[in-house]
């Protein structure tokens, strides 16, 4: 008898290369990005404005890959905050481009570098921002264009600000059924209540803690796409204040369905029958009718329970209530930015951009691009493939060598076929609207970029150039790949560490909050909910984190081994903390059982961050 083939196991760091995203294609984005650079492009080449138009198109191509899924009143700070940047990006790259020599041009770039890696450390939507100001720093200083600085920074602007406004002004689906104002906030809200259930109905199972895990990445995107300028901490409607307490109904539910799976002890059908009416209200609008309630023999299901009662009576009422999140202040930023890993973070991305800013230079005055004038491509590819929260480096490299070869040889061919320049804007009318399909997969959303950008360039006068930008894309690898391997002045892994220090400042914070509450008033508990929201945000960041840097090489990787059993370990702290405080509400002392679970998680941490060499708060708490 033939013994089974062995299952191929491929090394992370290709594994990673490998996985492609799955899901429905975002028609409406797909529209969006067909109206966005195209028309764009052809208005500016009407109107004897190609080079602006050039600008203008570039900018809503960048936009579009910022145009993900998520709420209108969420994508203008996606869109527009790296939109800023990236006009600043421009002005800047464009001024040093015509006054500074290239030793000076690349010193320059290379502090820009500096500051935009640090910056991208705060967040996805820092990231983004700094992105496209070193994007925008390379065309503006690579590209010759005949316009003033002012002018292609407002060009830039109104090519990003177009696609912002079609993302404001054209419906969706969820906009289409219900009210206007609101297009994924329903959705994301009524999801966080069928989490809840999800979670209850896995309560005594193995599936109990994957179930915790969906249910914590739901009340992220739902905190996420309820915030924005139009839904503000107060809200400014009924419908607004409405959904503003549907999520706030959904907290102390939350917070009793964890502590229900941290007993581990399973519950009756019924206990996520109400949690799922509720989700169904929230999506039809409508008022919650009767809900079965759970037997009341513990202390988790009396706060279930309860959770329940208030979700009705908040539903019925439609007050108001905040979002149950704190804005970091400008201190915050400022430790981020300047704190281990914005400091690793901007000295890798400022060192690769600027070797690749004097490499294109030197090239381009030694005539390596024959009668090409622009540089901008080998530094702007850099960009994206030394961004670490783009992917581990590896993947990042092979797919976009990958992707750029494919995307050349595409526009390759439809260039010598397409009459110009009706047909190349055609062809970027056709990217645009791949744009959203292909960002599932970075060597795809390379090769329509590719493609896209090349046409766009063509337009505008560049001779075709696809071998040449396979060749600087393949320079842009290997510089990466080099400088991303160079030691590093301090301890590598510094954004695996710098996760791991916020997600364990969180869980102390929330202990201690729990632990010390001596008056459990309405207002106490809200404070508790803001924390609790904090501390599992945190270890969702430092597991996203984890999983990037465990895809790398073994000689990056090995700089955060030890960094998933700490996270671990303080996702249990928070649970039994979570748990700790459902029990506490009920009946005001700990038992004995949370007081040793919670020293047993204490001292493990103590051993493994000591193990690791990690710098974590430290949680000796009394308890």
């Amino acid at each position: 008898m033939s013994r089974p083939a062995p299952a191929l196991h491929l090394p992370p760091w290709l594994a990673h290369a490998l996985r492609t995203q799955r899901g429905p294609v975002p028609w409406p984005a797909v529209v969006r990005g067909a109206l966005s650079s195209g028309p764009l492009l052809l208005v500016a080449v009407l109107a004897d404005r190609t080079s602006l138009g050039v600008v203008a198109a570039i900018a809503a191509m960048l936009a579009g890959i910022n145009d993900r899924p998520g709420s209108r009143r969420a994508s203008v700070r996606r869109l527009g905050v790296p939109a800023l940047a990236g006009a600043g990006g421009m002005l800047v790259g464009t001024y040093a481009g015509d006054h500074v020599g290239a030793v000076a041009l690349s010193v320059l770039l290379t502090l820009v570098g500096l500051v935009a890696g640090g910056m991208s450390a705060v967040g996805p939507v820092a990231s983004g921002a700094g992105t496209q100001l070193l994007v925008a720093a390379a065309i503006g200083a690579g590209m010759p264009l005949p316009e003033e600085g002012w002018q292609r920074a407002l060009a830039y602007l109104a090519g990003a600000g177009w696609l912002l406004g079609l993302r404001l002004v054209l419906p969706t689906p969820g906009a289409i059924a219900g009210d206007f104002r609101f297009d994924g906030e329903r959705e994301a809200v009524a999801d966080v209540y069928d989490a809840v259930a999800g979670l209850l109905d896995a309560v005594g199972t193995a599936h109990a803690t994957a179930r915790r895990a969906a249910l914590t990445a739901t009340l992220d995107h739902a905190q996420d796409a309820l915030a924005g300028p139009r839904l503000r901490r107060y809200a400014s409607s009924a419908a607004e204040r409405r959904l503003h307490a549907q999520y706030a109904a959904a907290l102390p539910l939350a917070e009793a369905a964890t502590a229900l799976a941290w007993a581990g002890e399973a519950v009756s059908e019924r206990a996520s029958e109400g949690p799922r009416r509720l989700a169904a209200a929230v999506r039809g609008n409508t008022h919650t009718g009767p809900l079965p309630a759970p037997h009341r023999n513990a202390p988790a299901l009396r706060a279930l329970d309860n959770a329940l009662l208030h979700a009705a009576e908040a539903f019925d009422r439609g007050t108001g209530a905040d979002l149950h999140s704190r804005r970091r202040t400008a201190g915050d930023l400022l430790r981020t930015v300047f704190g281990v890993g914005g400091r690793e973070y901007g000295l890798r991305v400022g060192l690769c951009f600027g070797a690749g800013a004097a490499v294109a230079q030197a090239l381009h005055h030694a005539q390596w691009h024959g009668q090409h004038e622009h540089w901008y491509w080998l530094p702007a590819t850099v960009v994206f493939l030394v961004k670490p929260d783009l992917g581990p480096l590896v993947s990042r490299v092979l797919c976009r060598a990958a992707g750029t070869v494919l995307g050349a040889l595409v526009f390759a061919g439809f260039a010598a076929v397409l009459p110009r320049p009706e047909g190349l804007i055609a062809l970027v009318a056709v990217s645009g609207a791949l744009i959203p399909v292909a960002t599932r997969h970075f060597a795809a959303q390379t090769a329509v970029v590719t493609v896209l950008v090349l046409a766009l360039v063509m337009v505008g006068g560049e001779p075709q150039a696809s071998v040449s930008r396979i060749g600087e894309t393949l320079l842009a690898c290997a510089i990466v790949l080099i400088v991303g391997h160079l030691p590093m002045p301090g301890q590598r892994g510094g954004g695996v560490r710098a996760r791991l220090a916020a997600a364990g400042g969180a869980a102390q914070a929330y202990l201690a909050h729990v632990l010390h509450e001596t008056d459990p008033d309405s207002d106490t508990r809200a404070v508790r909910w803001t924390l609790r929201r904090e501390a599992y945000r945190a270890l969702a960041e430092a597991r996203t984190a984890i999983a990037l840097a465990a895809a790398e090489l073994p000689a990056l990787a090995r700089h955060s081994e030890g960094a998933e059993e700490i996270v671990a370990v303080l996702e249990r702290l928070v649970d039994t903390t979570t748990a700790c405080a459902v029990h506490l509400d009920d009946s005001g002392r700990l038992t004995p059982r949370h007081t040793e679970r919670l020293t047993e998680l204490l001292d493990e941490l103590a051993e493994r961050r000591d193990r690791v060499g990690l710098r974590l708060p430290d949680l000796p708490l009394a308890v």
